[in-house]
């Protein structure tokens, strides 16, 4: 990989937007929350509204930070005694060629507008998570995977290029031919090497908003993986699994399956815009007790969500919207776990024939008395991503979120880490707030190849965590 050039190449396109800034944005100083609203940092926000809006006409002291929704769970998207620019202004569609499905907006485009909009036109986006309130700006930073990464690979996978805005105002088109160093060090970099101003990201065909779904209850991790091989060529797959029981339900679950339905089932699911733009029909107000938040709770929920699904196997077309986005019609869920927050715990462990070391992060929760009831776990392909510190890798990856309860939670994590990190495996970055360095730096080997190419005006909560210079 060529070192990052002292002049970077300059783009030869136009700014997206050439009217003039609005002005100086009103700046104020905040504990800006992540999804996880742990931890709680003191920032300064900046809000951009148009790309002349940055870099700043005048130095500041202190590190900046772009930032979208703010939907990363730790603080990769956090700043103490910073900046952070908010770049949810950036929010215009450029343009879009029906005829290959190419998108091409701002940064600060949520994945909800992207299907706002392209859904009732007959696309979907290529990969998408578990929540469509993400920006494609954090899309990209983050190389965020979803229920295809067996099929598809990661969103950057899928992105052809973008424009990369660096502090010192040069401006780098990026994409697998321009830049190429570039493009492979942002997809991924934690929005860390320069702010994205508009990238085009390319979109699927689809005849219905229907999802041809089967779910298949299991119980232990033998039945789980034979599932998800004779389900191998179908393209949307994840599990829900029961961290709570032990003995003979130990490991229990449901294997869900679904793939984009036909023209036939267009009639029952047209294509058409979601009822209020998909936003949430309710939502939480307040933060719930953290105690209610228990193994006995989560355990009865566990069992009542397993149990809903009366027969061994299911079969049914949903609409996209409860496949995909389970969680989105709750407005601020995350309240759920108290004003304490939450912590999530993401890891990818390679094939090992008996997935023992998974089967040791499951016997570690439940010996250590927390509990979730948002445990996930899916298996990831071999698709290479563009991104250098792309997350996915060949392997099982678990996902659960667990309540802030101070050391209990914190011993609970450190030792989850521990054994992701004795088995071969690595964490998420978007989804962290307690990895230490020494992890971060097996995990990633290639971040100080990457280092070379972050922004030096640019620094985050994590950066700074696991660089040891927080």
């Amino acid at each position: 990989m060529a070192e990052p050039s002292s002049e970077p190449q300059q783009s030869s396109e136009p700014l997206p937007s050439t009217r003039a800034a609005d002005g100086p944005k009103k700046r104020a100083k905040a504990a800006f929350e992540s999804w996880g609203r742990y931890p709680r940092l003191q920032t300064e926000l900046r809000t951009l509204s148009w790309i002349s809006d940055f870099p700043p006409a005048h130095r500041r002291d202190g590190p900046m930070l772009p930032v979208g929704a703010g939907r990363s769970y730790g603080d990769v998207c956090l700043l103490e005694d910073g900046t952070l620019l908010q770049t949810r202004g950036m929010d215009r569609f450029l343009h879009f060629d029906p005829a290959t499905g190419l998108l091409r907006c701002e940064a600060g485009v949520t994945l909800a507008e992207i299907l706002d909009f392209a859904v009732p036109l007959g696309f979907f986006l290529p990969v998408t998570p578990g929540t469509k309130f993400v920006t494609v700006g954090g899309a990209i930073a983050n190389d965020i995977h979803g229920k295809n990464h067996h099929i598809a690979g990661t969103f950057g996978s899928h992105v052809l290029r973008f424009e990369l805005v660096r502090s010192d105002g040069s401006r780098i088109l990026c994409s697998g031919r321009e830049n190429r160093e570039w493009f492979q060090m942002t997809i991924g970099g934690l929005g860390l090497t320069g702010l994205i101003s508009w990238a085009e990201v390319r979109l699927r065909p689809i005849v219905s908003r229907g999802i041809q779904y089967r779910g298949d209850k299991f119980v232990g991790f033998a039945e789980f993986l034979e599932l998800s091989r004779a389900a191998a060529e179908v393209e949307y797959t994840v599990a829900w699994i029961d961290c709570v029981s032990t003995g003979k339900n130990f490991a229990r679950g449901i294997f869900m399956q679904g793939a984009h339905a036909g023209i036939e089932t267009t009639a029952a699911h047209p294509l058409r815009r979601s009822p209020n733009g998909g936003e949430p029909s309710v939502a939480l107000p307040v933060d719930l007790p953290g105690f209610l938040l228990n193994k006995a709770t989560i355990g009865l929920f566990n069992t009542a969500y397993y149990n809903k699904q009366r027969h061994k196997t299911v079969h049914s077309v949903v609409d996209y919207e409860p496949f995909f986005y389970p969680l989105d019609k709750i407005g601020h869920w995350n309240r759920m776990y108290g004003k304490a927050g939450l912590l999530q715990f993401q890891c990818v462990l390679p094939w090992d024939t008996d997935q023992h070391g998974i089967t040791q992060i499951m016997k570690a929760i439940t010996q250590s008395g927390m509990a979730s009831f948002l445990a996930v776990l899916k298996v990831f392909g071999d698709v290479p991503s563009p991104g250098v510190m792309s997350f996915p890798r060949p392997g099982l990856t678990l996902a659960l979120d667990f309540p802030v309860r101070a050391e209990v939670s914190f011993d609970l994590l450190d030792r989850l880490a521990a054994i992701t990190f004795e088995h071969g495996g690595r964490m998420y970055p978007a989804k962290d707030a307690r990895m230490s360095g020494e992890h971060f730096r097996a995990f990633f080997p290639q971040w100080e190849q990457f280092g070379a190419y972050v922004d030096p005006a640019f620094d985050s909560g994590f950066w700074q965590r696991v660089t040891g210079r927080g």
